[in-house]
């Protein structure tokens, strides 16, 4: 065990809570800055809270950011000056938010990727689809980007559905989305993997994951940022070695610190990358830290100090789903979160919060309270040998849980039942 630090924790909208408490509960001084008006009470009564995160920089042995949008500059800047930083850099924002860029970048490394236009008019892609049609999918750059509602799924080999929606954003969302492309849709098994990063070199095991965006069980309903997700940790495997693991020399090239993931269809002609997370996902670190047994606090130390950490992790797998109230998935509906959500008590039918994690929460006299503004509130978390134990374990959890208006999936971590077969079937899960 390292000796006690102080971490100052930088977040945009409040994402980083989960993991800034436990490292509270770990013993070190925390101190946590949220910059978004709306969204400064997360955390209240279980994280200490400062107004000013530049003051605090002195003071702190380590600093963590929380999310791209620009948060990476600021963590370039303070690496040169010396200071020990877990987070991003300018590039490595980039390759997250700027999609077209992101693609670009896996294809100079020598990743196979997938056939897609960038735009910046919504006519011009109407055009494209007429001219070539097909089965696509549109994404959002930039900033609109985290409003994952936005993303939509073609179903229609003319392309005639993916028309309508272009034609229907351009009435209502032309002002929000500035930038999106538009990707040709690949069949097959859609699967996340990710590594912690220590400025140098990629730490192992690896993280597989299997995200679950739909709002409703099934994958029915709107794109949400996440619903739950299903994971277990491995070995380096083919998936990684022919993706991520061919960024590892830029990545070290910028000094990145973190977690960095990456979003791919497999099938049985290849591994086709979607996207780069080149930071903590959300909620995928919470069920990660139920996983890794090294103190959540001492690994993030390492990882900034440039360390090569032995990473220890559990076997078997975790899940993690998430408990939601109005208005999710439609953030900035304020009314609806103030008439049905805002500072209702969480409440257990039994003490136990094992497994439990935070995410739009205060803590007031002892209890939980809802806050913020988007309607996401819990992770609860299960482990096992098999998927059936984990799911079992997490359910189980839920059960104690009362919330009104709490919605939720029923089926995280069903996929792997058919996806494992497919995955082993075509070799992706060996190292080879």
């Amino acid at each position: 065990m390292i000796e006690k630090k102080k971490f100052l924790f930088v977040s945009l909208e409040g994402l980083i809570s989960d993991i800034a408490w436990q490292v509270v509960k770990e013993g070190h001084e925390v101190r946590y800055y949220i910059e978004n008006p709306a969204e400064k009470e997360i955390a209240d009564g279980l994280v200490p809270k400062v107004d000013d995160w530049q003051k605090e920089v002195p003071w702190a042995d380590v600093i963590v950011f929380d999310d791209v949008l620009g948060q990476g500059r600021k963590a370039q800047k303070l690496r040169k000056e010396g200071k020990l930083v877990v987070g991003g850099t300018a590039y490595t924002d980039q390759i997250e938010d700027d999609r077209p860029f992101g693609q670009e970048e896996m294809r100079k490394a020598g990743v196979l990727i997938i056939p897609y236009q960038g735009f910046v008019s919504f006519d011009d892609a109407v055009t494209y689809v007429r001219d070539n049609p097909g089965r696509y999918v549109i994404k959002s750059s930039g900033e609109a980007a985290n409003a994952k509602q936005l993303l939509f799924v073609g179903e229609e080999d003319d392309g005639k559905d993916v028309i309508q929606i272009l034609l229907a954003y351009k009435k209502s969302l032309s002002k929000k989305i500035k930038a999106f492309v538009l990707q040709k849709y690949v069949v097959g098994v859609e699967v996340g993997v990710g590594a912690f990063f220590n400025g140098k070199e990629f730490i192992y095991p690896i993280n597989v994951n299997f995200e679950h965006k739909k709002l409703f069980p099934g994958d029915i309903g709107p794109s949400t940022g996440e619903m739950g997700t299903s994971m277990f940790w491995s070995a380096p495997n083919k998936i990684f070695n022919n993706t991520l693991k061919k960024m590892e020399g830029k990545l070290a090239e910028e000094g990145y610190v973190g977690y960095i993931d990456l979003n791919c269809i497999v099938n049985a002609n290849g591994i086709y990358p979607l996207e780069f997370s080149a930071r903590f996902g959300y909620p995928t670190i919470s069920i990660q830290q139920e996983g890794i047994l090294n103190p959540i606090g001492e690994f993030l130390y390492q990882l900034a100090a440039g360390e090569q950490v032995k990473l220890r992790t559990r076997a078997g797998f975790q899940i993690g789903v998430r408990l939601v109230v109005p208005p999710f998935p439609y953030h900035g509906d304020k009314k609806t979160f103030e008439v049905n959500s805002k500072d209702s008590v969480i409440f257990f039918k039994k003490p136990q919060r094992e497994g439990v994690h935070v995410e739009d929460v205060k803590e007031v006299n002892g209890e939980w309270i809802i806050t913020g503004t988007s309607g996401v509130v819990l992770i609860v978390t299960g482990m096992g040998q098999t998927m059936k134990q984990a799911q079992h374990q997490a359910y189980n959890r839920i059960a104690n849980i009362m919330m009104p208006n709490m919605y939720y999936r029923k089926d995280i971590g069903d996929r792997w039942f058919e996806d494992s077969d497919k995955l082993h079937n075509w070799g992706y899960l060996r190292d080879s």
